[in-house]
C-alpha cells in the first residue's frame, strides 16, 4: 500500500503496533518511489523475465532505461537494516525469493556470525542467460551472504553453481561453493502444499455445493481445467492453440470435451490478452452450439471453493508454462482427485517439462513441450482416452510424490540443513581452528602403537614446484625426515600428490617402504610393493578424455601462451604463462563451467586452481585413495583382528582444497571412534575441515615430523 501519506501520522504507528502485537511481525516502511522502482520495475521488468529465460532487451522493453537498480538496493537495505536492528544471538534469518536477493549479503556485513538461509521460489536460469544482467555480480554476492542457499530442483542448483564458478571464479563443488574465506552450502528442496489444510477446506459445505452444481452442468462431458496468470511465461496461448489443433484432428471429441481456462490478470499491458481472446472466440465460433461451448474462458479469478470444486471434477489438468518453478496447482489437483466426493476420478496431469514440478513426478505425468503443439494435442487425446487402470497407477505414484514433498517437509528439511551447515561452517572457520600443539601431538604419538601418516607433497613436504614443472630431486631434508620416521616399524607413511606415478617413483626412490598416491588418487602404490594399482577404469578415462580434449583445444586456441598437460587420469589447462593473464583467467573460468555443464554424466569435473584448470574424475580422489589404503591395512591383519581398526593414530597434513576431503574422512573416523587419535593439519590461513593449522609452512611440517621421529 502507498505509505508516503502516512509519514509521521498516528495511523502509521497503529499499523506497526498491530502487526507486532497481533501477528508478531516487524514492519518495513519504504517510500512509494522506492517500492514502485523496486517491485514494478526491477523485479517485474528485469529479474522476473531473466529468471524465466526472457531477456528484457527487446524494442518493447524499457527495462534498462529506468535506472530501477538503485530502488531495488534501497528496499533490500531497508529490510536488512530492520533485521540487523532487531537481531539477537540465536535468531535464524530466512530470506525468500528474488525480491530480496541482496539482503543476505547486507546482513552478513553487519552481523558476520548470523545464521542466514536464502530460498529462491522461481527458476534459476543458465549462466548464459544470467550473465546478461548488468548487476550480475552484485546479485550473486548478495545471495552468497547466506550460509545455505536453497532452490526448487537440481537443475537450478547446477545453474547457480556454474554461474558463480563462471562469473565469480568461485570453486563450485557438488554441495556448495568454496569462497576465499568461507564455504556456502547449496541444496535443492522442492516446496509442496499443506494437505491437512487443503483437506479441511475441501470438507466445507460451499465446496460440496459447487461440486454438485458443476457435475450437473457438465454431465456427460470430459473436463480439462487450467488456472494460470495471463503472462507470456505461463503458455496460455500455446495451450489454446494445442487444444484447437486437438479438436481439428479429433472430430469425434467435439461436443464431448470442454476446456475451462481461468486466467488471472497481471500488471502486464497485454497484447497477450487480445491474442488469447481471439483464439477463444475462433474455437467457440467453429464448434459451439446452444448446448455446447468448447472453451469456457474466465478473465478473473474464481473463489477458493469454486477452484477446489473445479479440481475435484476435472478429468485432466493442463499446465503449459514455458518456464516455472514449482507448479503447486498440479499438487492441489492430484490431492483433489482422491475420491473424497464419491467417484475416484484419478484424472491425468498434462505438465510442461519446463516446470520444476516435472522433475518430481518420475514420468507419471504426461510431460509436454509447450512449443510442440502436435505433441500437446496428442497428450490431450491420451489423457482423455487413457484406461482406468493406467490412470489409477499413474495417479497413485503422483499422489505419493505430492504427499512426500509437502510444505512442512520442505520447511523442516531446510531448517535442519541450515542448522547443520551453520555448525559445520563455524567449525571450518579459521578463527575456530587452533594452531597445532606440538606438546599434545607428542603425547598422542607416544601413547599409540600403530600409526598411519598421509602427507600431501606439493606445498606441504616441499615448498616449490608447480605440478607441470619437473622436480629433478626431492629436497634432501624431506627425504631424511621420512626415512627417520620410517625407522620406527610402527609407522606407515603415504605421500599423496597430483604428479604421475613415474615421477613419484623417481622422487622417492631413496625412501624404501614408503606408500605413494599419484594423480590425486587415481593410482596407489602400497608399502613394500613395486607395482602401482590403477584405481580408475582406463576405458572410462580414455572415453571422457577424448571429448574433454576437444573442449580444451577450443579454449587453447583462444588463449595464447596457455598449454595443455595430459596425465594418465587427468588433463590440466595451464594459463600462468599466458600473454594476457586476465583474459586467460576469464577463458579458464568459462572453460571449467563448460566442462562441468557438459561432462557431468561422464563423472568428471573441472576445478579452477591458481593459474590452471584441472579436469579429473569425480569418483577417484585423494580421499577415495586414503580409504583404500586404510582398508588394505585392515585386510593385512589376521582374520581374528579385522573387526578392529588397523591403526590407532592417524595424521593427515595438506595445504590445498583437494586435501579437504581427506581431512573430512579422517575426522569422521575419529568422531565415530574407529581410530583413537586423529590429527588433521592444514597449512596457511584458508577456511578448512582440519582440526589444527600450521602457519610456518613446509618447514613447520618437517620440524613437527622430525620431533615425532625423535620420540621413537
Amino acid at each position: 500500500m502507498p505509505t508516503d501519506a502516512l509519514e509521521g501520522s498516528q495511523q502509521r504507528q497503529d499499523i506497526e503496533d498491530r502487526l507486532a502485537t497481533e501477528h508478531d511481525m516487524l514492519t518495513v516502511f519504504c517510500s512509494d518511489k522506492d517500492f514502485d522502482g523496486h517491485y514494478s520495475h526491477f523485479c517485474k521488468q528485469i529479474l522476473w523475465p531473466v529468471f524465466h529465460y526472457q531477456i528484457p532487451d527487446n524494442p518493447k522493453s524499457k527495462a534498462y532505461e529506468d535506472h530501477s537498480w538503485k530502488y531495488y538496493v534501497s528496499v533490500n537495505q531497508a529490510f536488512a537494516d530492520k533485521i540487523v536492528k532487531n537481531w539477537k544471538k540465536g535468531d535464524v534469518v530466512w530470506v525468500h525469493d528474488y525480491h530480496l536477493l541482496l539482503v543476505p549479503g547486507m546482513i552478513r556485513k553487519k552481523l558476520p556470525d548470523a545464521k542466514i538461509g536464502f530460498f529462491l521460489h522461481v527458476a534459476f536460469p543458465s549462466s548464459e542467460v544470467f550473465r546478461c544482467l548488468a548487476v550480475r555480480k552484485e546479485l550473486l554476492e548478495g545471495m552468497l551472504g547466506a550460509n545455505l542457499i536453497g532452490f526448487q530442483i537440481h537443475e537450478y542448483t547446477r545453474h547457480f553453481l556454474q554461474t558463480c564458478s563462471r562469473l565469480l571464479s568461485a570453486e563450485a563443488m557438488t554441495d556448495g561453493l568454496q569462497l576465499e574465506d568461507r564455504f556456502v552450502d547449496v541444496v535443492h528442496l522442492p516446496i509442496g502444499i499443506d494437505p491437512v489444510s487443503l483437506a479441511e477446506h475441501r470438507r466445507e459445505e460451499e465446496v460440496r455445493r459447487w461440486v454438485d452444481l458443476m457435475r450437473e452442468r457438465y454431465q456427460g462431458k470430459k473436463l480439462i481445467v487450467a488456472r494460470d496468470k495471463l503472462d507470456h511465461v505461463r503458455g496460455v496461448r500455446q495451450k489454446l492453440l494445442s487444444y484447437e489443433l486437438f479438436l481439428n484432428k479429433n472430430p469425434q471429441w467435439r461436443g464431448r470435451v470442454v476446456l475451462i481456462q481461468v486466467a488471472l490478470s497481471t500488471s502486464e499491458k497485454s497484447e497477450l490478452d487480445a491474442t488469447v481472446s481471439d483464439i477463444v472466440t475462433r474455437v467457440n465460433s467453429l464448434w459451439a452450439n446452444l448446448a455446447y461451448q468448447p472453451v469456457v474462458y474466465l478473465k478473473q479469478d474464481i473463489d477458493y471453493a469454486q477452484y477446489l470444486a473445479l479440481l475435484t471434477i476435472a478429468d485432466a489438468l493442463m499446465v503449459t508454462s514455458q518456464r516455472e518453478g514449482m507448479n503447486l496447482t498440479s499438487h492441489e489437483y492430484l490431492t483433489c482427485q482422491d475420491g473424497e466426493f464419491g467417484e475416484k476420478k484419478h484424472g491425468s496431469l498434462i505438465l510442461s517439462e519446463f516446470t520444476g514440478t516435472s522433475s518430481l513426478f518420475g514420468g507419471n505425468d504426461l510431460s509436454v513441450n509447450p512449443w510442440d503443439y502436435r505433441a500437446c494435442a496428442e497428450a490431450i487425446k491420451t489423457a482423455l482416452e487413457m484406461g482406468d487402470d493406467e490412470k489409477a497407477r499413474r495417479w497413485t505414484k503422483l499422489y505419493e510424490a505430492v504427499n512426500h514433498h509437502t510444505g512442512s517437509h520442505w520447511f523442516g528439511e531446510f531448517m535442519t540443513r541450515l542448522d547443520r551447515c551453520y555448525e559445520e561452517q563455524a567449525r571450518r572457520d579459521q578463527t575456530s581452528v587452533p594452531r597445532l600443539s606440538m606438546q599434545a601431538l607428542a603425547q598422542q604419538y607416544k601413547r599409540t602403537e600403530r600409526r598411519l601418516f598421509i602427507l600431501d607433497y606439493e606445498g606441504t613436504l616441499v615448498s616449490w614446484g608447480p605440478v607441470n614443472k619437473i622436480i629433478p630431486v626431492s629436497p634432501q631434508r624431506t627425504l631424511d625426515v621420512l626415512n627417520d620416521l620410517l625407522l620406527d616399524e610402527r609407522n606407515t607413511i603415504y605421500v599423496m600428490s597430483g604428479r604421475r606415478p613415474e615421477e613419484l617413483d623417481r622422487l622417492f626412490r631413496r625412501v624404501p617402504n614408503l606408500g605413494l598416491i599419484a594423480e590425486n588418487g587415481c593410482f596407489v602404490k602400497e608399502v613394500g610393493r613395486d607395482a602401482w594399482t590403477e584405481m580408475a577404469d582406463p576405458e572410462q578415462i580414455s572415453r571422457w578424455k577424448d571429448s574433454v580434449k576437444n573442449l580444451l583445444d577450443y579454449y587453447l586456441e583462444r588463449t595464447p601462451g596457455a598449454e595443455l598437460e595430459e596425465r594418465r587420469c587427468s588433463l590440466i589447462f595451464h594459463y600462468k604463462s599466458a600473454e594476457d593473464y586476465d583474459t586467460a583467467a576469464r577463458q579458464a573460468s568459462d572453460c571449467a563451467s563448460h566442462i562441468n555443464d557438459s561432462c557431468e554424466e561422464q563423472r568428471v569435473h573441472a576445478i579452477p586452481l591458481d593459474g590452471c584448470v584441472v579436469v579429473e574424475p569425480i569418483d577417484w580422489t585423494k580421499s577415495t585413495a586414503a580409504e583404500k589404503v586404510f582398508e588394505n591395512l585392515r585386510r593385512s591383519l589376521g582374520p581374528d583382528e579385522r573387526h578392529r581398526s588397523p591403526v590407532d593414530f592417524l595424521m593427515v597434513v595438506g595445504d590445498g582444497r583437494e586435501d579437504e576431503k581427506v581431512f573430512k574422512w579422517a575426522n569422521g573416523l575419529g568422531e565415530e571412534g574407529v581410530v583413537r587419535e586423529v590429527v588433521t593439519v592444514s597449512l596457511g590461513n584458508r577456511s578448512t575441515e582440519a582440526g589444527a593449522t600450521l602457519t610456518q609452512g613446509v618447514s613447520g611440517v618437517l620440524m613437527a615430523l622430525q620431533r615425532l621421529a625423535a620420540l621413537s
